[in-house]
């Protein structure tokens, strides 16, 4: 991908080598796309999992997102180009090969889907919430229960701390 495709990206990828995790979002939502920060609806729960679960020793704000890889955590989403619900995305807005190639490039030791609609975006129809058993780029998989405000009704924070236990068991920037 070149400079000028990543700049036209609604969010920037946060990957680096070495990451113990990465979270992968389907598409920015409006507000997290107007503010330029992941997760920014004061109605996600993301940061507040985030520091709830021990992989934050503090509650970030949305805007400190680019501080994550110092916690070994980066960030990417399925659809780089468009932002809203998914509802309102277009059918080929997820680009699952674009993010395998990044797994691959970057080999962070855990991919962890902030929806069941991104993880059936990347993995097929048919999974559930939790570890699964196929790795994905050569990482190991989690789907979460999504921390928006709009998903509420699934919420689970035990779900989270259970992918934050292995994370944390995970020293920092050891490579596989």
């Amino acid at each position: 991908m070149s400079d000028a495709d990543s700049a036209q990206h609604i969010l920037p990828d946060v990957l680096e080598p070495g990451l113990r995790l990465v979270f992968c979002g389907t598409a920015a939502g409006t507000r997290s796309a107007r503010d330029g920060a992941y997760y920014a609806h004061p109605g996600n729960m993301f940061w507040r999992a985030l520091h709830a679960v021990r992989l934050t020793p503090r509650l970030l704000a949305p805007a400190e997102y680019p501080l994550m890889p110092g916690y070994g955590i980066g960030f990417t989403d399925l659809a780089k180009y468009h932002h809203g619900n998914d509802n309102q995305l277009p059918r080929d807005a997820f680009d699952v090969e674009a993010l395998r190639t990044k797994v691959q490039a970057f080999a962070p030791r855990i991919i962890a889907f902030t929806s069941k609609q991104a993880g059936m975006a990347a993995l097929g129809k048919g999974i559930a919430t939790g570890r699964q058993s196929e790795p994905f780029g050569g990482a190991s998989v989690w789907v979460l229960p999504s921390p928006s405000g709009q998903a509420r009704g699934s919420w689970n924070i035990a779900t989270w701390q259970a992918m934050a236990d292995e994370v944390l068991q995970i020293p920092p920037g050891v490579d596989r």
